[in-house]
């Protein structure tokens, strides 16, 4: 318990043999329950994770009562079919919900992720300051100094892409899977129709955005080690995007038309509409050999007023949820 408040730990694996007994035991003493999802791995990682949950179990220091029954500190589940990570922590969240925890955070069982601020990544959920918080890598040079250059650039990109398509134009390094959410974030979500992917955090931040949320980012220091990553990026990427594209129109949708009123989404689609209009004007000319001072003019001049609609559109979504979004230094 922390602060009052009952904590509980998601850990996905798939394949981590080498690593997820390390991460379930150093877990830090607050957290009341873990949950460690076994993804259907074809090496040694539910074995270990029997074995490692079977002693931390039998520890009298961890074993607490529940209704006059003794209650199990680590909870072990293997999937019957390889799910994805997303459907792992789905898992997770579930049993969570179900055990009643207030406050769940998520661990890879990779171990990139420090146990010993996991205080400070369910700080701003536990006090109340935000309904979902994650780790950020990409505040400062000193923060992301071990990133490949080739991560920081994919982070960057998705970043801005995950910021357009959720609303939460503050928020950075979306694909960080360190993040606490709260009980209440939990229950009013569909948990089952969320991503089951590697997409899953991004699905997730902007149905939060959509059910008005707030978030936080914490602060923290890219770790990696001897993992090797479970992502192609060649299918993630246009995976990935065309999520991003179907979750920004249901957002628009969702938040400015039905729940809400705001001019801004006809402006987000008047914009890009009106770029490709003078784009296609300006190439159909000059394929035609039509193409004058004139009507050169025009046509840049209606890409130019697009692209000027766009930035407006993106500056009221920027102000409309302001409020929704923090920030946290520790």
């Amino acid at each position: 318990m922390y602060e009052g408040k009952t904590v509980g730990v998601v850990v996905p694996a798939h394949n981590e043999a080498e690593f997820v007994g390390e991460v379930i035991t150093t877990i830090p003493e607050f957290v009341d329950r873990v949950f460690v999802i076994d993804d259907r791995s074809s090496d040694g990682t539910w074995e270990r994770i029997q074995r490692v949950a079977e002693r931390v179990n039998a520890s009298p220091n961890v074993a607490k009562a529940d209704g006059g029954q003794v209650r199990a500190r680590v909870v072990p589940h293997r999937h019957e079919t390889n799910k994805g990570v997303g459907g792992a922590i789905k898992t997770g969240y579930e049993f969570a919900v179900q055990a009643g925890m207030d406050v769940v955070a998520v661990m890879n069982g990779d171990g990139q992720m420090d146990p010993d601020i996991l205080d400070e990544i369910i700080e701003p959920v536990v006090t109340g300051r935000a309904d979902y918080s994650k780790g950020n890598r990409l505040y400062s040079a000193e923060h992301y100094r071990g990133m490949s250059r080739w991560r920081f650039t994919g982070n960057a990109i998705l970043t801005f892409m995950t910021k357009i398509a959720s609303g939460y134009w503050g928020m950075n390094d979306p694909q960080n899977g360190y993040t606490a959410i709260s009980r209440e974030a939990l229950e009013a979500l569909e948990i089952d129709d969320l991503y089951d992917d590697y997409g899953f955090l991004n699905d997730l931040i902007v149905k939060l955005n959509v059910h008005g949320f707030r978030i936080t980012d914490v602060e923290m220091r890219a770790v990696y080690g001897d993992e090797e990553s479970g992502i192609e990026y060649s299918s993630f990427v246009p995976k990935l995007s065309k999520l991003l594209l179907i979750r920004f129109l249901w957002r628009l949708k969702a938040r400015y038309l039905v729940t809400d009123f705001h001019p801004l989404v006809f402006l987000y689609g008047l914009g890009p509409l009106g770029v490709v209009a003078g784009l296609a004007s300006l190439g159909w000319a000059a394929l035609d050999g039509g193409l004058t001072v004139l009507s050169a003019q025009i046509g840049i001049l209606v890409v130019l007023f697009s692209c000027f609609v766009t930035v407006v559109a993106m500056t009221m979504d920027m102000e409309y949820n302001e409020s929704l979004e923090g920030h946290a230094r520790f």
